[in-house]
């Protein structure tokens, strides 16, 4: 897995994560929003269109009709719309011309051959509607004669010769503007889908090339703290330069503090030990204020030597890119000690890993398995055993085991 994986699926929410949710909510947000507000578009322009068809069969309509004797209404053929398809029964196309008995209620209709025997594409609700407004024209949805959905306009007018409105009525159907709505409402989608797929695509190769530098610094820092360089590199982009120049800044005021410190522990060694040294010379009669005085100055001089060692050992570990290699260190260690306890037929065994390093300075190492390695020999029977290994990429493992009687 990569580093910029391995940000992707962490527990903290990282800034490629932020700007991939973002990324993601803002492009669900266009793709929704742009393929609703599209398809509403061409709906509305599909159903403008319809409804302007509609209203010039209303006008035709209106000026083909006229009053005959008794009241009758009459058509004029030749002024009547020419569309064939209102020739086809149940073709879509629907007009009517609905006149109104004495209560007001629509009663006969003058009809084309399209609607055949069906009922009247006029809906109650917008027949009242219409002779609520006289000239008005009043447009909604209902149900063709075939059962199929129109959109529908309604006009109420007054003919000379007649005490009551006629109600004009055209229909067609609208099944093919809504299918061409579902069409484009579905090509709109799969188009905006594919984009943004490509979109995040892209954004996720741009992150990933754009926080290489990142992933740059920590290797680089990682090799400081392994000693294998001093600093980080400066061929860095201009956006990220200013932090790795504060870093190597950081590292270098680390040394010379490290420094600093260094210098004052030995500072202070000398000045401790030289007046204890006049004090213990002085004090070398067989007084018992003698005594006293070469019995605290000893205790004196233990506990500065404990505590400088102490000190000094806290110094180097705040080094950064100290590094021991495991191997020489023991094998000196093994060799002396096998000469020392050879004598006594105990045997010192070390086996160690290639290439294992411990992140201290040398001599700390060396003084720290000196000690151990020293305590298993004088209580061991006749064998001393060390095994070195790394349990994973941070962890240095050293056993020191001897075959001596041991601690309950």
């Amino acid at each position: 897995m990569s580093r910029l994986s391995r940000t992707f699926a962490g527990n903290r929410l990282s800034l490629a994560r932020r700007l991939l949710i973002g990324a993601l909510i803002w492009t669900i947000v266009v793709v929704i929003g742009g393929v609703l507000a599209l398809s509403a578009a061409y709906r509305a322009q599909a159903l403008s269109l319809l409804e302007q068809e509609l209203d010039t069969t209303l006008v035709t309509i209106s000026r083909a009709i006229n009053v005959g004797p008794g009241g009758r209404l009459i058509q004029d053929l030749d002024k009547m719309p020419t569309d064939p398809r209102y020739e086809i029964p149940l073709s879509g196309r629907y007009w009517a011309v609905v006149s109104l008995d004495e209560a007001g209620q629509p009663s006969t209709d003058i009809r084309p051959r399209s609607v055949w025997d069906g009922a009247r594409p006029l809906p109650d609700a917008m027949a009242r509607q219409a002779l609520a407004m006289p000239g008005a024209v009043v447009r909604g949805n209902g149900e063709g004669p075939a059962g199929e959905p129109v959109r529908i306009a309604v006009q109420a007018i007054t003919l000379p010769g007649l005490e009551t409105p006629v109600l004009l009525v055209a229909a067609f159907d609208r099944t093919q503007t809504d299918e061409g709505a579902n069409r484009l409402r579905n090509i709109l989608l799969g188009a905006m889908l594919a984009l943004a797929a490509g979109t995040l695509l892209a954004l996720v190769l741009g992150l990933r090339y754009a926080l290489r530098p990142l992933d740059r610094i920590q290797l680089d820092i990682n090799a400081v703290r392994e000693g294998r360089q001093a600093v980080l590199s400066e061929d860095y982009p201009a956006e990220v330069r200013p932090l790795t120049e504060a870093l190597n800044r950081l590292l270098e005021h680390n040394r010379a503090v490290v420094s600093r410190a260094r210098t004052h522990v030995g500072n202070l060694a000398h000045a401790l030990k030289t007046p204890l040294a006049v004090l213990r010379n002085e004090a070398s009669g067989d007084t018992q204020l003698d005594d006293v005085v070469r019995r605290q100055t000893e205790a004196m001089r233990t506990n500065v030597d404990h505590y400088l060692q102490r000190a000094q050992a806290a110094a180097r570990a705040e080094v950064l890119g100290a590094r021991a290699p495991v191997a020489p260190a023991l094998e000196g260690l093994v060799r002396m000690m096998n000469r020392l306890y050879g004598r006594d037929d105990k045997v010192v065994d070390a086996r160690t890993e290639d290439g294992l390093v411990a992140r201290m300075e040398v001599q700390d190492l060396e003084e720290m398995l000196g000690n151990l390695i020293d305590n298993a020999c004088k209580w061991a029977r006749r064998e001393v055993r060390i095994v070195a290994r790394s349990e994973d990429e941070t962890t240095l493992i050293i056993e020191i085991d001897d075959d001596g009687p041991g601690l309950s």
